[in-house]
């Protein structure tokens, strides 16, 4: 399983100091941890984190290698900055900032030409659930939000790309959708996800997030397809958010 914290806009510099140093205290092992801090902190967090099991990632990145981007961050300036992954297309990129699928596809290809792991987020807004378009609005942020013409083609994504389910109206809401909910859409994704051609690679990860918490996740982690959680404001509380790690190594215990 994989328990990513993101830290979204927050906390101030000194926090994020001790926030990273409590992750450095435990592991959690054979849970994988990934932390997307702001990007002016990546330096100080890399250094923090040391020799640490921890993977630092990114919030963002540029489509295009470098050039007249004010206030952009490429994809080769998070890895020389210490990162290893990046998470891309979250809601509130595609909401605040007009971000198409197409667009996150660019920015995934460029990350993925970097050394860059990739996590893209999708999900779907209230009205959408509402009006009965919610798997098909997911679906087809899947299919156009994924790379193509890789040089492996869909065997290039594997154990490089990573899927995170959140739907828009649970996020920092405190509304978690229901287990039936989850599943359902767990199940879809994955049926759409891209097959290795060999048939020998684990299909690609599909994290659930939305106001995941200590509370919740123990009976979020024992869905099918459920591959770990995508933590938004738990992971600024370092008890909390071990908390969650805990659970998710207790359930790959029964796995």
């Amino acid at each position: 399983m994989i328990i990513a914290g993101n830290w979204k806009m927050n906390p101030s510099l000194a926090l994020a100091g001790q926030l990273a140093n409590a992750l450095t205290v435990r592991s959690f092992e054979p849970v994988t941890r990934i932390l997307f801090a702001p990007h002016p902190y990546l330096v100080p967090i890399s250094v923090r984190l040391g020799g640490s099991d921890v993977r630092l990632g990114g919030q963002d990145c540029h489509q295009d290698l470098s050039g007249a981007h004010t206030g952009d961050v490429s994809a080769a300036m998070l890895r020389d900055c210490g990162a290893s992954v990046v998470l891309l297309g979250h809601s509130e990129r595609r909401a605040n900032h007009g971000e198409t699928s197409a667009l996150i596809a660019a920015k995934a290809a460029q990350a993925l030409a970097h050394d860059l792991d990739v996590m893209i987020c999708l999900g779907e807004t209230l009205d959408e659930r509402r009006a009965g378009l919610a798997e098909q609005i997911v679906i087809d942020q899947l299919h156009a939000s994924l790379p193509t013409n890789l040089p492996d083609g869909d065997d290039s994504l594997h154990g490089r790309v990573m899927i995170a389910y959140e739907p828009v109206w649970a996020i920092g809401t405190g509304e978690v959708a229901s287990v039936d909910d989850i599943a359902a859409m767990h199940q879809a994704i994955a049926s759409e996800l891209p097959k290795s051609q060999n048939g020998h690679k684990a299909p690609l990860p599909i994290l659930y997030g939305g106001s995941v918490n200590a509370d919740n996740a123990k009976a979020i982690f024992a869905i099918d397809h459920v591959g770990g959680a995508l933590v938004g404001g738990a992971s600024l509380d370092a008890t909390a958010f071990d908390s969650i790690c805990e659970l998710a190594v207790l359930q790959m215990s029964k796995s």
